[in-house]
């Protein structure tokens, strides 16, 4: 009888024990067909069979500015600045990649214009990565223009790029980009970029006959930023060795149709047009200083036509050169720190003679960082000093305020 219960038990156990083994092979099967989830920039998705990744990343920057500019009444303006949603990774094989990025600020997207097509999307873009050397991409994103346009919004230390980004800069295009990368920790690097595009900016459709070609080259003669630091403003890794890049570019853009490239009012007439950019970036324990020149030349910046009344109207290619000088420094514990930039900016002599003013620019501002660049604070005072072709300055100055939150 002992023997009989005995036996009974072990079989109640063993089919209790291969019920609970099925369970778990039940679970391995699920938990094998779910998605592999990490947090690092972004929250990111991995499929079971890594043959899919998905990052997302999202970022605003909320403003308020008051405004003081000579012969204007004082005011403030309170805005969004940028919405922006970012999605990346690899499908199939992570050597094939794709990124988009879209925007919703008003300040992005721009107004809306009859026969022009919204900004929503700013990137898309697949490449493929066959190695650490090679990338090769093709759709809409920055070309490899000056160092402070390449560098995202999210990543600056003052609330905004300077006066000659604004006018010079190259921004985004649609078309082919190769880029070749020798990077090393400790010793002398560079990288060299390409690109053959539209010429036309982001989000045009239509034919032409234009083209834009771009060609840069970077280097880094003692080796690489920590983190890709010579991609965000401001020394917050603190480098223990002193860290350098130079670099520079040369843009043509042949026939093209707007006042600044890929961007700006239409022109009565094409116009070939030429960019240089050169920059300078240095970065050690906390110090950060870059300079930067960029120009636009073009044979003859005017363009003459009849506007909708039928009178005659001048428009012309945004044409001259200017300079940035900017310096901070990042206290260690505390995470503050104090920018100061000076910039300049002088148009070309026929433009100015159409009261297009040359430009002197001060800006000083404080940062919290309390998440990098991805969580600060930022207050910046900036005055500017504008002189005319018929005599006459203004001077005008804003404050403003700037929280910056993203992941």
């Amino acid at each position: 009888m002992k023997k009989f219960i005995f036996v009974l038990s072990m079989m109640s156990f063993g089919a209790v024990e291969a019920q609970n083994e099925t369970k778990r092979e039940i679970e391995e099967i699920k938990m094998s067909a779910l998605p592999y989830y990490s947090y690092g920039k972004g929250m990111g998705m991995t499929s079971a069979d890594s043959l899919f990744q998905l990052n997302i990343r999202f970022r605003m920057q909320n403003r308020v500015t008051y405004y003081d500019y000579e012969d204007q009444e004082s005011n403030y303006d309170a805005q969004i600045r940028r919405l922006r949603l970012r999605l990346d990774g690899y499908v199939g094989n992570p050597k094939f990649q794709y990124a988009l990025q879209l925007s919703f600020a008003p300040g992005d997207v721009g107004e809306i214009e009859e026969g022009k097509n919204l900004n929503i999307i700013r990137d898309a873009v697949v490449s493929y990565n066959p190695n650490s050397h090679w990338s090769f991409l093709f759709g809409q994103t920055k070309l490899p223009g000056n160092r402070q346009r390449v560098n995202s919004s999210g990543s600056l230390q003052l609330t905004d790029r300077s006066i000659n980004n604004a006018q010079f800069n190259i921004d985004r295009d649609f078309g082919f980009q190769v880029n070749y990368y020798e990077q090393n920790k400790d010793q002398f690097s560079y990288n060299i970029k390409t690109a053959a595009t539209s010429g036309n900016g982001r989000n045009w459709s239509g034919k032409d006959n234009n083209i834009a070609l771009t060609g840069k080259v970077e280097l880094l003669p003692f080796g690489t930023f920590k983190k890709g630091g010579d991609y965000f403003e401001g020394d917050i890794q603190f480098e223990e060795k002193p860290k350098v890049m130079l670099s520079g570019v040369l843009h043509k853009n042949f026939d093209a149709g707007l006042a600044r490239g890929q961007q700006g009012d239409e022109l009565y007439e094409t116009r070939n047009l030429q960019s240089v950019f050169i920059d300078a970036i240095g970065k050690y324990k906390g110090w950060a200083g870059m300079v930067s020149y960029m120009n636009r030349t073009t044979n003859n910046p005017l363009t003459i036509g009849e506007n909708s009344e039928g009178l005659p109207e001048t428009r012309y290619v945004f044409a001259g050169e200017g300079l940035d000088y900017q310096l901070s420094y990042t206290f260690p514990v505390s995470h503050y720190e104090i920018i100061g930039r000076f910039s300049t900016q002088n148009v070309d002599d026929a433009i100015y003679r159409l009261n297009v003013p040359n430009q002197k620019q001060y800006s000083f501002g404080v940062t919290k960082y309390i998440w990098e660049h991805a969580f600060k604070v930022q207050a910046e005072v900036t005055y500017d000093d504008l002189k005319y072709f018929n005599g006459t300055q203004k001077n005008n100055w804003y404050f403003r305020f700037q929280i910056e939150i993203g992941i």
